[in-house]
């Protein structure tokens, strides 16, 4: 599977812009603020529906315009499959694959299999929660349109379970009965993320733990711990003896919904205790590990997307790359530099074909 053609219009910096792309490795060069990133971005946007960047889609049209749209071609299967997304201001976002608009965003995940390295990971380690919750749920959802209908599921139960809290306190009410539904909802939908969740990172965290030592040469022994209150009790045992605490904060405290994913090195916070490389190195192996794990579990090599790392890596992790590119691990690869010396310099060490863009 590959991405033959890319066009632009109105989206971030660019009026309108196309692109035809080798079936290999393709270089986005060019100074800071010129698009390189944008490009990838847009890129992202035809396999998730959305920017990894800038959450508010609105803000992905170009300054003064009121839509963007991206088109593009690819092939997959011998088949060319045209995807298109779309936004008009005012108007929801459509993506259509083949002239047909999807109904539901959640359809067309997995269908274009892609994994996305980039300084912005950072927030994998120092934001909270969510955004782990998020990359186990992103990669899983990936490989499983099922589990990510329950969890969507689950999320819209557990927004009617707040709205009824709030509306118990601002009446000064309460109906056990009506709660009860939601919870018998919750557990049930719960319980089935839970061990999704867990049978994957027993699945992926052998993965991880392969590819970091080889970025680091095993200098140093890292964990990933799943965090989750279910291991404890089943989630309707939690929210029946949680229902004061839920009612005093007019939201669910307990459920898959607070699951978390600790990064730790020697059983410490990377956050706190890891240095900038560890962190680095920690993130990398991490992204590597989603793509291998998806490139087995679908049979297809996502996508790869390195947003601007060569910034951020010794020589050793270079050649660590490209060991990986020159053994084939890779399909078509997307990356973004700031110098295009340094660039096509690193793409010739793989013997692959490739173009560089430069912006």
């Amino acid at each position: 599977m590959y991405l033959k053609t890319i066009s632009l219009f109105n989206y971030k910096n660019f009026s309108e812009a196309s692109f035809e792309f080798d079936t290999k490795i393709n270089c986005f060069v060019g100074k800071n603020g010129i698009g390189k990133t944008n490009v990838l971005d847009a890129i992202y946007h035809l396999s998730y529906g959305k920017s990894y960047f800038n959450p508010l889609a609105l803000q992905n049209i170009k300054h003064g315009e009121e839509f963007f749209v991206i088109d593009s071609e690819f092939k997959k299967n011998d088949r060319t499959e045209q995807i298109v997304c779309s936004l008009k201001k005012n108007q929801k976002k459509i993506l259509k694959r083949n002239g047909k608009q999807y109904e539901k965003f959640s359809d067309h995940i997995g269908f274009i299999p892609l994994v996305l390295i980039s300084p912005a990971d950072r927030d994998l380690i120092v934001e909270g929660s969510e955004t782990r919750r998020k990359f186990i749920d992103s990669v899983i959802s990936q490989l499983d349109a099922h589990y990510l209908q329950e969890l969507i599921q689950y999320q819209k139960i557990l927004n009617q379970r707040n709205a009824l809290l709030k509306y118990f306190a601002l009446n000064h009410v309460f109906e056990n009965d009506t709660l009860s539904i939601y919870n018998e909802q919750l557990n049930g939908l719960g319980h089935r993320i839970f061990e999704k969740r867990k049978q994957f990172l027993e699945d992926f965290i052998p993965i991880f733990n392969q590819h970091h030592q080889a970025i680091t040469g095993s200098e140093e022994t890292v964990q990933l711990v799943y965090e989750s209150q279910l291991y404890e009790k089943n989630l309707l045992t939690l929210l029946q003896e949680n229902i004061n605490k839920d009612r005093a904060l007019h939201y669910t405290s307990v459920g898959v919904h607070k699951d978390d994913l600790s990064f730790e090195i020697d059983h410490y916070p990377i956050k706190k205790f890891g240095s900038q490389g560890q962190q680095k190195s920690f993130l990398i192996a991490l992204k590597l590990a989603q793509f291998e794990f998806v490139k087995k579990q679908s049979g297809v090599k996502p996508i790869l997307l390195f947003d601007d790392i060569f910034d951020k890596l010794d020589e050793t992790r270079v050649g660590k790359i490209i060991d990986m590119v020159n053994n084939d691990i890779f399909g078509q690869l997307f990356i973004s530099d700031t110098h295009p010396e340094r660039t096509e310099a690193i793409v010739k060490l793989t013997h692959q074909s490739y173009k560089i863009f430069n912006l």
